[in-house]
């Protein structure tokens, strides 16, 4: 389960850094749009990218959502990508993201299928 600090962070208007490990052991860290709900941050990528390869090879990752309004407060996120969701969910979240950090619907164009990346929390850790 999330605590309130980290779901309140993901929920608002605050970037993330994403990090997967890569094929050989090497972390991969992306700023990515996040959200949670009450007991996993989500993420949501395309299913041909090289993180969403990452995460069905190795579940484990590290998410740090950064408070926009003071840099000096985050919340880190260490767990495993526990469940993934396609199909519609993973197309109306992602233009629900981009309501939240651009005011309008997603308009970058989709090269594969857009997926959900359900984190589950093995450890929590705040600063600020």
């Amino acid at each position: 389960m999330i605590d309130d600090r980290a779901r309140e962070l993901a929920q608002g208007k605050n970037f993330a850094a994403f990090t997967t490990l890569l094929p050989d052991g090497q972390p991969s860290t992306h700023v990515m749009w996040v959200d949670a709900d009450d007991e996993h941050i989500l993420i949501n990528t395309e299913v041909g990218r090289q993180k969403y390869r990452n995460v069905t090879r190795d579940p484990r990752v590290v998410v740090t959502v950064i408070d926009a309004g003071n840099p000096y407060r985050y919340s880190e996120i260490r767990g495993r990508v526990t469940r993934t969701v396609t199909g519609d969910d993973a197309r109306r979240q992602v233009d629900s993201l981009s309501e939240k950090y651009t005011g309008g619907p997603y308009a970058n164009p989709i090269q594969t299928e857009r997926v959900i990346l359900e984190i589950t929390p093995d450890r929590v850790r705040h600063q600020g």
